[in-house]
């Protein structure tokens, strides 16, 4: 039988954006996140990750300061015994950058949100019903990805998106200003 899951957003869904972070000191965990992260792992759900971080394809952080501050995430989380992340996906597409052969990651957008590429993987790697899923981030592009991939979508208003956030809420099934609203709200879905 196949698996629920919550799909994230990284920044400014999980912790706070800093653009092109390569530096694990710079990692702030929003608050409230590891609660609403512990709930849904203890209602049954597979959480993954799924992230653009065009700072590999832009050359401003390299995959071992990606590999860092990730750890530094996870170790903020502290999200207890037997409770991890099933998979952390990143595209590393530079949207700047098109077609370049010399660059082959900098050049390949095909994975980057809205793109549904990276749920589908690992849909695939973890045998996840889509369409019993959920997708969370606080971009339009999240909500999108989520979309595309036969999610269900919430829009957490954190960060420094607002101006997408009117866009965002329309395409989303739900929008709240916190984590902790989202879980509650994905909880209560058939």
């Amino acid at each position: 039988m196949s698996r629920r899951a919550v799909f994230f957003d990284r920044d400014d869904t999980l912790m706070w954006n800093v653009p092109y972070l390569g530096d694990p000191a710079g990692v702030r965990v929003i608050p409230g996140v590891p609660e609403a992260l512990r709930t849904l792992a203890g209602a049954g759900f597979e959480l993954f990750i799924v992230s653009n971080q065009s700072g590999i394809g832009r050359g401003r952080i390299t995959h071992e300061q990606l590999r860092a501050v990730t750890a530094e995430m996870l170790r903020q989380l502290d999200l207890g015994e037997g409770i991890s992340f099933r998979g952390i996906y990143h595209s590393h597409g530079d949207p700047t950058v098109r077609g370049d052969a010399a660059h082959p990651e900098a050049a390949d957008l095909t994975t980057r949100k809205p793109s549904p590429l990276l749920p589908h993987r690992a849909a695939r790697e973890h045998g996840i019903d889509l369409h019993r899923s959920f997708f969370v981030g606080d971009r339009l592009g999240d909500i999108l990805c989520g979309r595309n991939a036969g999610c269900r979508t919430a829009l957490v208003r954190t960060g420094e998106n607002g101006k997408e956030w009117p866009t965002a809420a329309r395409f989303a099934d739900f929008a709240a200003d916190s984590l902790g609203e989202v879980a509650s709200w994905i909880l209560a879905q058939p």
